[in-house]
């Protein structure tokens, strides 16, 4: 096909579109497009391998091969040349494939006397469907224009599976987005939900994959690409002063104005198709690069050119973010990638989330855990998988979402939603009775908050107040400074919903993976080692003032706690108290009352403050530990990174014995201490946590029924002694031990 026309290839696709059209099975069309393919070519044969579960590849049409093979012959991902097409994504081109690494020979396929192999990848929007093989007896490389043009097919092929030409009856693939679909990722937030998608930004779908008028494709690409970089520029002129955001729109720009980009998409017209399959084509072949490198900056300009691409689609199809389609009654959330704030317009609507990015860090994840929703992370192609109004459940403790899930998926998760209910319930005849162990010590539970919302939970869970409120919330979900008066009136509205119980107010906690919309950000090799927390605030001391100056006056007299966030020296907790003082001096000047009375904390949130000066815990109100950044801390293990975080247990002993040396020095000074992170909601950790002898544990709402059940049926003197003989015995982890402990009793 090297020295054919693009009206040649056009041709091909023409009557691609004409057996689409055609009534038939989706065998029949199989069939027919294989032959076509074939006889265009100039090749003896032709054959397409479909998935048929992830892992596995079948033959389900062929030209040329024998046809008893076809639904016979299967293959793993990675086995023989077909299989290794399937898990790199890339073309193999070969004029002698018995000698290729990895090539397989099937003999019930009759393809001994096929000398040359070219397979070409069958993908959508990072979504493998396949492979497309052409082979020929004659040795010899197929040319890069034939290459081409079977790239050309095979989107075609792609879009055509996408449109469900090829389900009915005697198909060879079930219909797309009917089938039941579980999808791993990570738990970011626990819980269980059982919903309907609503997707935060609706697929774009192309309809008409196939173009006869090459001009006017390319007329209303350029129209739709001028379009575009207008739209840019008018972006960059509204985000002035803004680095993170200039940096992405400029790469925006770059793709927008990038001259190999657009001949690309010209060539794929020129071929036959639509300029929104041309888009199309471009962005699935760097979705297919996104998995495969492995430089950050690399994959991050891919990301670009990918939200691109879907920005183009738009504007040719006129496919908005806005359907038409309304919210579902009970919609689990389907995306990328989200915001705080975007999230937050969502209100309390959401029963799940399900993102294909994210991170347990994320501003999403904190805004999750605020609103006490189940959130799955790092879930693959879901944005693909599925609609709007698809029945979806998401397993937030597994990390786990089932898409259109089987009736036995659906009894089996609705008695794990019932018996989560239940337990609730027994939790509720225990609300207003206090953490009291076996031994008769009494643990306070509060719990963790940072919205409005998050107050009503305060009376219902039985949480003896607010542990943490995280005041950096209410800065990450706006596009400006909030000004002192309205977070004035907000704490205010959250002392008064807490009423007569303890709020304590942790400082802006800004820096590593939150940085504020409206700041410039700092570029660090390592931010969550970096510039953060107490250091911006004692660098850049306005913000801090202002902070300090609106919880005063929103206490009203009140008695107020406030806490410093990463504290690592008693130095940064003097300077941090010594603005404290300013702040009172200057409302005291200016008539406003001041707190009954003021307890000014400090997280412990990095081993050398373990180490400070007796001096410091002497001063300090109180103290608390900081268990997610500590854990990261003390193992050196990013709490981001998966391959790390998740191989270091909290019940180690060398961690435990870590935080009980903090318990004795805070005992020898009666310095007040809690510990506060998403171990504190976790039962077996909380009961160690007790154990080790913390008093107060800080968690989310949802936690502290399971938590106070356990410390309610537990002797912690006991379990105190298995945590000693574990450590003696030279155990690493002291957690088969205690459960083997709480086997016995409970």
């Amino acid at each position: 096909m090297a020295d054919r026309s693009d009206s040649e290839s056009r041709k091909l696709l023409g009557r691609l579109r004409e057996t689409m059209a055609a009534e038939g099975a989706g065998q029949e069309r199989l069939d027919k497009i294989t032959h076509l393919i074939a006889d265009s070519m100039g090749t003896e044969v032709c054959s397409i391998y479909l998935f048929r579960d992830p892992e596995t590849l079948e033959l389900c049409a062929t030209e040329g091969l024998h046809h008893d093979a076809v639904h016979q012959t299967r293959l793993r991902m990675g086995e023989g040349l077909v299989g290794r097409v399937a898990r790199t994504s890339e073309v193999i081109n070969t004029a002698d494939a018995p000698a290729e690494k990895g090539f397989r020979f099937m003999p019930e396929t009759g393809e001994e006397s096929f000398s040359s192999f070219c397979g070409i990848p069958i993908q959508r929007l990072g979504e493998k469907l396949g492979v497309l093989v052409v082979q020929s007896r004659d040795s010899r490389d197929f040319s890069a224009d034939e290459v081409y043009a079977l790239e050309v097919v095979a989107m075609v092929l792609a879009e055509m599976t996408e449109l469900g030409a090829f389900v009915g009856e005697g198909a060879a693939l079930s219909p797309l987005h009917q089938q039941s679909v579980m999808i791993r990722g990570l738990s970011a937030q626990e819980g269980a939900a059982e919903g309907q998608v609503w997707l935060h930004e609706p697929r774009v779908v192309v309809t008409n994959p196939i173009a006869d008028d090459p001009e006017a494709e390319t007329r209303r690409l350029h129209d739709a690409i001028e379009t575009l970089r207008v739209g840019v520029d008018r972006m960059l002129d509204g985000a002035r002063g803004n680095k993170d955001h200039l940096e992405v729109l400029e790469a925006y720009r770059m793709f927008a104005n990038s001259k190999g980009w657009m001949r690309r998409m010209e060539q794929d017209i020129a071929q036959g198709l639509s300029a929104e399959a041309a888009v199309e084509k471009e962005q699935s072949t760097a979705r297919a690069r996104m998995g495969q490198v492995q430089d950050a900056y690399l994959r991050d300009r891919l990301h670009d050119l990918d939200d691109l691409s879907n920005r183009l689609l738009r504007i040719l199809t006129g496919q908005g973010t806005e359907t038409g389609a309304e919210m579902p009654d009970k919609p689990i959330l389907v995306a990328r990638n989200i915001g705080p704030g975007e999230l937050l317009e969502y209100d309390r609507k959401l029963r799940g989330i399900v993102l294909e990015e994210g991170s347990v860090g994320s501003h999403a994840a904190i805004v999750a855990r605020a609103l006490a929703i189940p959130l799955v992370i790092h879930a693959k192609n879901i944005t693909t998988a599925a609609l709007n109004g698809d029945p979806i459940m998401v397993d937030g403790d597994a990390g786990v979402a089932h898409l259109r899930p089987d009736e036995s998926i659906v009894a089996a998760f609705r008695d794990k939603i019932a018996m989560q209910a239940q337990a609730q319930e027994r939790y509720t005849s225990i609300r207003d009775k206090p953490a009291q162990s076996l031994d008769g010590r009494v643990i306070s539970l509060q719990m963790n908050a940072g919205l409005m919302a998050d107050l009503p939970s305060l009376e219902g869970s039985g949480a003896d107040g607010v542990g943490l409120f995280r005041t950096e919330l209410q800065f990450l979900i706006r596009n400006q400074m909030p000004k002192r008066t309205e977070l004035a009136q907000l704490y205010a509205r959250v002392m008064d919903a807490a009423k007569e119980k303890k709020v304590i107010f942790r400082t802006l906690d800004i820096g590593s993976d939150k940085v504020l919309p409206y700041m410039t950000a700092e570029d660090e090799p390592n931010p969550a080692l970096g510039w953060r927390a107490i250091r911006v605030a004692l660098d850049r001391p306005g913000v801090m003032r202002m902070q300090l100056q609106a919880l005063l006056r929103a206490a009203k007299g009140r008695p107020l706690s406030v806490m410093f966030p990463f504290v690592a020296q008693y130095d940064e907790y003097t300077a941090a108290r010594a603005e404290m003082d300013k702040a009172i001096a200057r409302e005291r000047i200016l008539g406003h009352p001041l707190p009954e009375s003021l307890e000014i904390g400090a997280m412990l949130e990095t081993p050398s403050l373990a180490f400070a000066p007796q001096r410091f815990f002497e001063e300090v109100d109180f103290l608390s530990i900081g268990g997610n950044d500590l854990k990261q801390f003390f193992f050196a293990a990013d709490r981001e990174n998966e391959r790390v975080r998740r191989r270091y247990d909290t019940l180690n002993v060398s961690f435990l014995s870590f935080l009980e040396g903090i318990v004795n020095r805070c005992n020898r000074t009666k310095t007040p201490l809690s510990f506060c992170g998403e171990d504190a909601g976790r039962p077996i950790e909380a009961l160690c946590l007790a154990a080790m002898g913390m008093r107060t544990l800080s968690m989310r709402p949802a936690s502290i029924g399971p938590v106070k059940s356990l410390i309610r049926r537990s002797n912690l003197e006991e379990v105190h002694k298995v945590i000693v003989e574990s450590r003696e015995r030279g155990d690493q982890s002291v957690r088969p031990a205690v459960m083997d402990y709480l086997r016995g009793v409970t």
